[in-house]
Formats: structure tokens, C-alpha cells, sequence
């Protein structure tokens, strides 16, 4: 078995869903390659510049001179030429048909109104290439069966490796909600990036329905117009607070201390999210987005993405759930669900899925 050679450029960019599946799974690796459990010797390539992640059995190297595209392209894919490419950000060198690729989701394909012009023609290229040279994974079912009803790749052909949410598993920094001047059970909380497809806009909508000062939405996460360009949102109005981005520690605070998690997004190809606050005895009301209805099951109250009213409902189902039997209800829902996914056994996946590539 060669060598498989991680493609670090994630390290480089902003942490949302794609950079944290990417230093999960590097991170479930290196525990795997700390137990003997690896066929291979696996090694993270970075460009100049990466952030470092806490490997302990996994070698890391810096090379290369350029950024971006390029530096996949030319950098990376001349030093993972020896061995297996493993590229778990959405893209990889062209070149290379020894290579496992991670293509998360088809929105670029599905919803290009969610970006910007050069990003989608980039992408659209880039992920039908790769298609024809990669073995190509993706993260749920509903992402395998849209990659292949718009790449060149049959659905038998692509792996399956979820997301997990161990790494929300952690002490809370309980001092957040304080600082944000919140009280446990006085607000709702909606967690990614401020883009069109997170549909935070619905979410307001929402909020208006139940009244000034009933509750409050903590809206976490940061606005990029620059890729994604507006996220169209309707006047905030008082009761909405816009944190930024905030740490693991105070975003687990935030959903435990949370009415539940609204995750009213558009297109998913996983979602992590909802993962994450039903590890931490968060209830969920999610969107009937497919991929998220498959993540999760019978744990979630669901509203269609569009449909204000209905969450508003929902939402006032919690602010009247004064004994607390319905938060009960669905926290113990939500642990049974975390429990199906773990970033080790998706892990496991890819390094089986490596050993397939290998033979290409």
C-alpha cells in the first residue's frame, strides 16, 4: 500500500461544514493510525501559512509556493503523485487518478443563485473532471444520489462517509450566555455561515409572528457577501443578536441553554448543525431539506423551508412548554440519533476507500 497524502488546504481557509468535516476526519485518522489500525502511512500536505492541527502519529509538511486552486493543482498534486491523494474539501488535482475526492454536496450544480459567478463556473468544471479521474465520497445518501444525476458518476460508485459530532462533545464555556446578555430558556439559536441558502430569513419571519420581546434568535456566524453575495434577510428588528463567530465551548453553552435549534436551510448535503445540538440536549426544528431530514430521522420537528407560519407554531410550542415534557421529549430523541454517526467510523470509510483508490 503506498503512501496516502491528505490535502491540508483547508487548513488555509475560514472553519464552516467543509473545513470542519475535513479536520474531524483528520484528526479520527490520526487516532486510527495511533491504534495500528491504517494500512497505510498517511501524511498531511499543507500550503505555507496552514494552521497547525494537534497530530500525534500523522507527519505533516509544509510545501509548495502558491495558494489556492493552484497549489492543489500544481504543488500538491506533484507530491501526492507518489502515493494516494486524499482531498476532503470538495476539490483536488485533475490529474491524479489515485485520489479520493470529498464532494460534499451538488448546490453549486442545484442552487448557483447562492454564489458567485466565478465560483460556479470554477466549481462546475472542476467537479466534473474530478468525477472522471477520482473515486469520488460524499456525506449522505441524498448527496450521493444528486452527484449522480448531475456528474459523470454512477451512485454504486460513490462513498458514503457522514459527518459526526463528537468534537461538540465538550465542556461548555456557560459564561457566554451572560456575555451576550441572554437568560437560559429566553431564546432561540440558529448556527452557520449568514448566506441565502441558511435561509436565516425565514427564521425572522418567524420570530416576528410570535411578537416584540417574546423570545430572542442568537443567530451565530459570519457574512462573506464577497462569495456568497446577500443573503437577502428583511429588517432585523431588537430581539434578533448577531454574535459572529463564536468557539466550540460557547456554542455548545448557547444550545444548552437554547429553546432549540432552528436550522431553516434551503440545500444541505448533510447539515451539522443538528448533529451537533442533539449531542448537546438541544432540540432541533429543522427544514424538510432532504439530506437534513435524512440526518435527522424522527428527532426534529420540521417546517418547509419557506413556511414562516408553521415555525412560528413551533416555536411557540417550546415557549409554552413550561413543564418541560416536550423538550424532554425530543432531547432523548436527539441522543439516540447522534449516537448512528461518528467521525471515526466515517474515517474508517475513506481509509477503506483509499485502499480501493490505490488500485486505480
Amino acid at each position: 500500500m503506498p503512501p496516502v497524502f491528505i490535502n491540508g488546504r483547508f487548513l488555509t481557509q475560514p472553519v464552516s461544514g467543509v473545513q470542519r468535516y475535513a479536520q474531524e476526519i483528520v484528526t479520527a485518522l490520526d487516532a486510527l493510525a495511533g491504534e495500528g489500525a491504517l494500512p497505510a502511512r498517511y501524511v498531511l500536505l499543507a500550503p505555507p501559512g496552514a494552521r497547525k492541527l494537534p497530530l500525534r502519529h500523522i507527519e505533516t509538511r509544509t510545501i509548495g509556493t502558491r495558494a489556492g486552486h493552484y497549489w492543489d493543482q500544481v504543488d500538491y498534486a506533484r507530491a501526492a503523485s507518489a502515493g494516494v491523494a486524499l482531498c476532503l474539501a470538495m476539490t483536488g488535482p485533475v490529474a491524479l487518478r489515485r485520489q479520493v475526492v470529498v464532494i460534499h454536496d451538488a448546490a453549486v450544480q442545484r442552487h448557483p443563485e447562492h454564489f458567485s459567478t466565478p465560483y460556479v463556473l470554477a466549481h462546475r468544471g472542476l467537479d466534473r473532471l474530478l468525477a472522471r479521474r477520482a473515486m469520488v465520497a460524499t456525506v449522505s445518501d441524498f448527496s450521493r444520489r444528486e452527484l449522480a444525476d448531475v456528474l459523470p458518476v454512477a451512485a454504486t460508485d460513490i462513498v458514503v462517509a457522514p459527518n459526526g459530532a463528537e468534537h461538540l462533545s465538550i465542556a461548555p464555556d456557560t459564561g457566554v450566555v451572560a456575555r451576550l446578555g441572554l437568560t437560559k430558556g429566553g431564546y432561540f439559536l440558529t448556527l452557520g455561515n449568514l448566506t441565502r441558502n441558511k435561509n436565516l430569513a425565514v427564521a425572522l419571519r418567524a420570530l416576528a409572528r410570535l411578537g416584540p420581546g417574546r423570545a430572542k434568535l442568537v443567530a451565530v456566524g459570519r457574512i462573506d457577501p464577497a462569495v456568497f453575495g446577500s443573503a437577502g434577510l428583511p429588517d432585523p428588528g431588537p430581539d434578533l443578536l448577531l454574535p459572529g463567530r463564536l468557539d466550540d465551548a460557547e456554542v455548545a453553552a448557547l444550545m444548552q441553554a437554547a429553546h432549540a435549534l432552528i436550522f431553516p436551510s434551503i440545500y444541505e448535503g448533510f447539515g451539522i448543525p443538528p448533529l451537533e445540538a442533539f449531542a448537546n440536549g438541544c432540540p432541533v426544528l429543522a427544514s424538510t431539506a432532504r439530506a437534513v431530514v435524512e440526518v435527522c430521522g424522527d428527532a426534529a420537528d420540521y417546517f418547509d423551508w419557506h413556511d414562516d407560519a408553521t415555525l412560528a407554531r413551533l416555536m411557540q410550542r417550546f415557549l409554552d412548554d413550561h413543564d418541560g415534557a416536550l423538550r424532554r421529549n425530543r432531547v432523548a430523541k436527539g441522543r439516540r440519533r447522534v449516537a448512528l454517526f461518528s467521525w471515526r467510523g466515517s474515517a474508517q470509510i475513506l481509509a477503506d476507500a483509499c485502499v480501493t483508490a490505490a488500485a486505480r
